[in-house]
């Protein structure tokens, strides 16, 4: 008996119900059809509802899953223009090269993955007919962001088109000799050939998206129309495990990058087995992508299928599709037509009499091969769908097989992906399968041959005529030759020169003046593309919104909450600010994209991404590998520096170790600036080797990072010191002696150097005071601008060295002569100075902030890690006293004076 106090589900809806009535019979026609035919057909009719409301534009929650089927039935595909005939040859010499030039390879220990090109090879080869524009191209082409493990089809197909030689290929993952292929695509490694490093897997992706923004944000600020350029990401459906992989699809969504197309093999193994061995992996990345509100395109099954979803009249076939996991799938590739008779068919009545209609040979056709990955039919279907589609990016789920048409030791194997070699039999297996004409005679002593048709075949004209119909070949790195880029005017440099007087001044708040300068020059000023992850207030860049603004594709649709203040929230469509939100990953992303703009299209910009310091390397030190490896050029700003600058945060926000982490990258110069004039120098000369006029000889292809602080403290005057602009750049000048600090030390006085660098440079200051004052030491106290191009000029040297030459390194040339030990101190981590104590001959010593941070105030911070003043003359006053110059009573008495 129904409860007449009991809360009805109407009571709970808070739309109210205008018919009820009228819901009432769509709700007992559902019951019905449930009743009568069943609910597999209930659901079916509501799918059906739910797509024509979507396509009337009715708004309602989006449907997140579709059935395990094609999205694009066979009778709706397009013809393929060209001929289908001479890709399938073209397409052959490149899955047989690809897997030769793997096997030849390992012979000497050098791996190589063949499996995923052999799943992926029509992926590519339709693109490559077809829809990927070159960079002789309108605009700028496509950008490619080739699956790393796939590089030996990308090479094989090069190989065919007479882009490189079977020397290359047999050099393939061995480079010393000058002629080699690198092992993924590495645009340090191969630049003429090579765009985006892809192999760190998941940074791909990531990058991609936000390659397809910065286009978009190139063609809305005036730089270039990049309308023309489509970005095409292919990606493995196991490397979507990666969280970056998905981190920016509703950045992708939200504005409605058209520009983009996701391309996932999904061949259901990732390195070890399945990806989703008890669930299906297509349909999990359906939901997750429409969810985010892409447009999401399934080619799952080949042409041999289409006679088995006509006979499934009852709809039995595609509900047992979407009931078999994706590991099972895999079984059924292996195994043969009575067991997957039994097991796949068996369990349903439906299923049974349609299988009494099919052959084994059928049956074995459609399990075995035939995956809408592996036609052109259905792959040419889907990329035209999506690269013209609109108002949103576009993710192609192709499934395949993984090592398809390598033989049955390869196809679905979980150990393919480790597998480097087909033996000679397996080949020839292979060769029959494909029908290529190579000859049995063509195996010499058991090593496989390459195989080519000829430079005037007609594959190879065939290929060539497509890639010029479609702007040349592809993949390929073009950097345009543009002009150096005029340096700014020197008044925006020199006003750092004359000191911050009695005002003190963060070098973070300099830093951020510099660029308010710079962003006005007339020449440059709109090349500037200034990067912040949400954080702008924090290192006083609000005063940027409303001049810059903040870029938007929608400009701004609301009234700022702060419209009557005179630094409001301004975004516009031409803003030229990236405030990404809360994305460190995507902010690198951001300025990846900017800093690699004069390759890619041909506009040099000048990107320069300010973050929290702790929140940079340590967390995105892979994106900055990328950064190098992709020859990015700009400016990273680790702000808010140092282990004991940033008071009351505590252990996550103390950075003593970034400078560590940043040199282990050859491309990075880092430097750790303790006064505004240096931030301008390092920033001047930055732009003049990145963007100006290189020296001979001089790598253009790096990026700075400076480290800032948020410790407002008097900026002193540039000191009138010769060669003080070559030290700043190449890491170390003596900033003053005791004599100029205006102290005077008695006759014969004990001396030491000190050597500080950013903030610690003014604990150096205050010891020496204390030194000179308190225990009659003279000290001279010295600017190390970067501890790690001191040690990278010395490295160098030593490399010299090892060559007959004989060079001094710089650092030993602007010590020499200096009296006493040396004391080095910085803000970081003892291991950061200590970099270039190899190449001191004076005696050596250091401190640093060791350890975790912790929340207090900087004093107390200071004195817990034993870097303040105090612990510095402490350390003098030991070491002098090793050498017999003070007394060893003093550091004592010292200890005990300051409480240490």
């Amino acid at each position: 008996m129904t409860d007449p106090n009991a809360i009805q589900p109407s009571e709970l809806d808070q739309l109210p119900d205008r018919d009820p009535e009228e819901t009432a019979e769509w709700q007992a026609s559902l019951d019905a059809v449930t009743e009568a035919a069943g609910p597999h057909r209930a659901a079916y009719l509501m799918r059906r509802t739910l797509e024509r409301a979507e396509g009337a534009g009715i708004a309602l929650p989006k449907l997140l899953e579709t059935d395990y089927v094609n999205s694009i039935p066979t009778a709706a595909e397009p013809a393929v223009p060209g001929d289908e005939a001479m890709e399938q040859r073209i397409s052959a010499w490149n899955r047989w090269n690809a897997a030769a030039m793997v096997t030849r390879g390992s012979k000497y220990g050098v791996g190589g993955h063949i499996a995923t090109f052999a799943s992926a090879a029509w992926l590519y080869e339709t693109g490559f007919n077809h829809f990927f524009k070159g960079k002789e191209a309108d605009g700028s082409g496509d950008q490619l962001y080739i699956q790393g493990h796939a590089s030996p089809g990308i090479y094989a197909r090069a190989f065919l088109d007479g882009r490189l030689n079977e020397e290359q290929l047999d050099n393939f993952r061995r480079e010393s000799g000058g002629n080699g292929l690198p092992s993924y695509p590495h645009p340090r490694r191969l630049p003429w050939l090579w765009e985006f490093p892809t192999v760190s897997m998941g940074l791909g992706p990531l990058s991609a998206i936000y390659q397809a923004r910065f286009n978009r944000y190139l063609t809305n600020r005036g730089i270039k129309d990049t309308s023309a350029s489509h970005v095409w990401a292919f990606l493995g459906d196991g490397e979507m495990d990666e969280p970056e992989s998905t981190a920016a699809l509703a950045l992708a969504a939200r504005e409605e990058l058209d520009n983009l197309t996701f391309v996932i093999n999904c061949n259901l193994q990732r390195l070890d087995g399945p990806v989703r061995a008890n669930f299906k992996i297509v349909q999990e990345l359906e939901a997750q992508f429409r969810g985010a509100g892409w447009n999401v395109i399934k080619t799952l099954w080949g042409t041999a299928w289409d006679e088995l979803f006509r006979l499934d009249t009852t709809g039995a076939l595609v509900r047992r599709l979407r009931q078999v996991p994706d590991a099972q799938i895999q079984t059924y590739q292996t195994r043969d037509a009575a067991y997957i008779r039994q097991d796949f068919f068996g369990g349903d009545p439906a299923l049974v009499e349609m299988a009494k209609l099919l052959s084994d040979d059928k049956i074995l056709e459609c399990f075995h091969f035939s995956r809408g990955g592996h036609e052109a039919r259905k792959v040419y279907a889907a990329y035209k769908a999506a690269v013209e589609h609109k108002g949103a990016p576009t993710v192609i789920l192709a499934q395949t097989v993984k090592g398809h048409t390598l033989g049955e030791g390869f196809a679905s194997k979980n150990a393919n992906h480790q597998m480097k070699k087909l033996t000679v039999d397996e080949f020839k297996n292979m060769r029959d399968l494909l029908g290529l004409p190579i000859k049995d005679s063509d195996f010499v002593d058991g090593v496989v041959p390459y195989g080519h048709p000829g430079a005037d075949s007609a594959e190879v004209r065939y290929l060539q005529e497509r890639r010029a119909a479609l702007g040349g070949p592809a993949p390929a790195r073009r950097v345009h030759p543009v002009a150096p880029l005029p340096a700014p005017a020197e008044k925006a440099f020199a006003s750092f020169d004359k000191g911050s007087g009695s005002q003190n001044v963060a070098t973070t708040m300099a830093f951020v003046r510099l660029v308010k300068d710079l962003v006005r020059d007339k020449e440059t000023g709109k090349r500037w593309v200034p990067i912040v992850p949400d954080e702008a207030r924090t290192f006083g860049m609000e005063s940027l919104f409303p001049s810059l603004g903040i870029y938007s594709p929608k400009g701004q649709t609301y009234e700022p909450v702060d419209r009557d203040q005179l630094m409001y929230y301004k975004e516009a469509q031409n803003g030229q600010i990236l405030n990404e939100g809360i994305t460190e990953a995507g902010s690198m992303a951001d300025f990846i994209a900017a800093s690699t703009s004069y390759a890619t299209h041909g506009e040099t910009m000048i990107p320069f991404y300010i973050f929290y310091s702790m929140f940079g390397w340590q967390r995105t030190a892979d994106q900055m590998w990328q950064l190098g490896d992709q020859l990015g050029r700009g400016f990273l700003v680790g702000a808010t520096a140092g282990r004991t600058t940033l008071t009351g945060e505590g252990l996550q926000h103390a950075d003593g170790h970034s400078p560590v982490i940043a040199a282990t990258n050859p491309a990075a110069l880092t430097y750790d600036p303790a006064f505004a004039y240096e931030v301008a120098a390092i920033v001047k000369e930055g732009l003049r080797r990145m963007y100006g006029e290189a020296a001979p000889g001089e790598d253009q292809n790096v990026f700075y990072y400076l480290t800032v602080y948020n410790e407002p403290l008097p900026q002193p005057a540039k000191p009138s010191v010769d060669g003080i602009d070559e030290g700043i750049v190449k890491g170390l000048y003596r900033f003053n002696t005791a004599e100029s600090a205006g102290i005077t030390p008695p006759a014969n006085a004990p001396r030491i150097q000190l050597l500080g660098s950013g903030t610690a440079i003014h604990w150096a200051l205050k010891a020496q005071q204390l030194l000179a004052e308190e225990w009659g030491v003279a000290a001279d106290v010295w600017s190390a601008t970067s501890w790690s191009e001191l040690r990278r000029d010395a490295l160098e040297a030593d490399e010299a060295l090892l060559r007959g030459e004989e060079r001094m390194p710089f650092v030993r040339q602007a010590l020499q002569g200096a009296e006493g030990p040396v004391l080095a101190v910085s803000d970081y981590m003892r291991q950061v100075p200590d970099q270039i104590a190899q190449w001191v001959e004076q005696d050596w010593s250091s401190l640093g902030a060791d350890g975790f941070g912790l929340s207090d105030t900087r004093e107390a911070a200071r004195r817990h890690f034993g870097v303040d003043a105090e612990s510095i003359v402490v350390a003098a006053l030991a070491q002098l006293a090793k050498r017999g110059e003070v007394k060893a009573t003093a550091v004592k008495e010292a200890r005990a004076k300051y409480g240490l």
